[in-house]
């Protein structure tokens, strides 16, 4: 068979192999998941004191490995086609470091996403701060706003 060909498909497995890590975390208030449609939530009402811009990392915390594990295995791969022998093998080693730093980078943009800090006063004085991504309608300081509470998870919707 082909060495490049086998090369390509090898690279096209590895590349969505990691892509199909990528987190899906949406943290939207427009965005519901099947099994929060149709619960109850409380609704509480209030008027925004601030907006502030936050960066929402969807990895939970938790190290990626897809990201490197792929751009090591193309990374290694492209490598070793250069040269021959133990030039090839050096080579393949190189790439395939240089491909796990790439891919770790590239994974760790992707579990990144922008959102914002609301911070509400409720009618009844108290303060709360809910943060969610970006999506949706635009918030402002001195807007009414509705929250939407159920399990633990607070939205800001208008």
């Amino acid at each position: 068979m082909n060495r490049s060909f086998v090369t390509a498909c090898a690279s096209a497995l590895v590349v969505s192999l990691a892509l199909s890590g990528c987190a899906t975390f949406d943290g939207s208030a427009n965005v519901y998941s099947a099994s929060q449609a149709q619960r109850e939530e409380t609704v509480r009402f209030g008027t925004i004191e601030s907006v502030r811009p936050v960066t929402i990392d969807t990895s939970n915390g938790q190290p990626g490995f897809l990201g490197a594990l792929g751009g090591g295995a193309i990374g290694g791969i492209a490598g070793s086609a250069i040269g021959g022998g133990r030039g090839s093998i050096l080579t393949g080693i190189i790439g395939g470091i240089a491909g796990a730093v790439a891919g770790n980078e590239v994974q760790n943009h992707f579990e990144k996403k922008q959102g914002v800090e609301i911070t509400v006063r409720l009618d009844n004085g108290s303060l709360r701060a809910i943060t969610q991504s970006t999506d949706g309608p635009m918030f402002y300081a001195g807007e009414r706003v509705r929250l939407l509470s159920e399990g633990g998870v607070t939205r800001v919707t208008l």
